[in-house]
């Protein structure tokens, strides 16, 4: 079954490293979740989830597919095997062993892969406006740096994410920010003929890596909202009023030799 997937060129020239955005394209997914739904949390059929994980799987090369079960934290877990039991709570993952796909699953919130060639290390990281809030990328580079990596080599991309465009936020929302520091008032814009602010999430997220000090950070630039032949989006499902969405899927490996 053929997946479409989406890839970065920061990532792509790196060394034994293998991943992809994966749309929703392909899949065995049907009705609201059509496509290749990847989300256990979904009301989707956990067989049709099962096997469109292993496609992943199979896709990327990896003799484990892992996600954690997010929570929007900043939270990250060190991968050196498959989980036993139930998925950990986190929000990220790094390993630097070779077969293991590190997962994020998502559906506007920004999936982040993240990789240091020289050392081999890799993370992962699922960041909506909590977890790039309260640091989620900066908690992945440190957690990166613990298994060998540097920040002043690691290449991050942001996959598709709700675009600025999409994401009207209320006032509350934009006055949390605003306590965190002035600086982020310009992550809002709200037209005259707006009666909310709009907000930059991938914009935020951006900055965070170069507060974060990383080598490179690439932006695929796809917002997840007006395209819906190729991706889940929560935010687009409230306002057709459908009871659930599918959670796409963002994967990074490194090769086995």
């Amino acid at each position: 079954m053929s997946l479409k997937t989406l890839s970065s060129p920061e990532l792509t020239g790196l060394p034994g490293i293998a991943h992809g955005f994966f749309t929703r394209k392909g899949g065995v997914s049907r009705k609201i979740h059509a496509g290749l739904n990847c989300g256990p949390g979904s009301t989707d059929d956990p067989m049709a989830v099962t096997i469109n994980r292993d496609l992943v799987r199979r896709h990327i090369g990896a003799r484990h597919l892992l996600t954690v079960h997010q929570h929007h934290s900043p939270d990250v877990v060190t991968v050196t095997d498959r989980f036993d039991g139930p998925r950990p709570k986190a929000d990220a993952m790094v390993t630097r062993v070779p077969g293991l796909a590190l997962g994020v699953l998502s559906a506007d919130c920004g999936p982040l892969l993240f990789a240091d060639g020289e050392a081999q290390v890799i993370g992962a990281a699922h960041s909506g406006w909590k977890g790039a809030l309260e640091g989620v990328l900066q908690a992945t580079v440190t957690a990166m740096e613990a298994l060998g990596a540097r920040r002043d080599r690691i290449s991050v991309t942001l996959g598709p994410t709700l675009a600025q465009a999409s994401y009207e936020v209320g006032p509350e929302f934009r006055d949390r920010f605003l306590a965190m520091g002035a600086e982020n008032a310009k992550y809002f814009r709200q037209p005259d003929e707006a009666p909310r602010p709009f907000f930059d999430l991938p914009g935020f997220i951006r900055r965070q890596a170069e507060l974060a000090g990383v080598a490179c950070f690439h932006d695929l630039v796809r917002d997840t909202y007006p395209e819906p032949e190729l991706f889940y989006s929560y935010r687009r499902s409230v306002h057709r009023g459908e009871p659930d969405y599918g959670r796409l899927i963002s994967a990074i490996m490194l090769k086995e030799t």
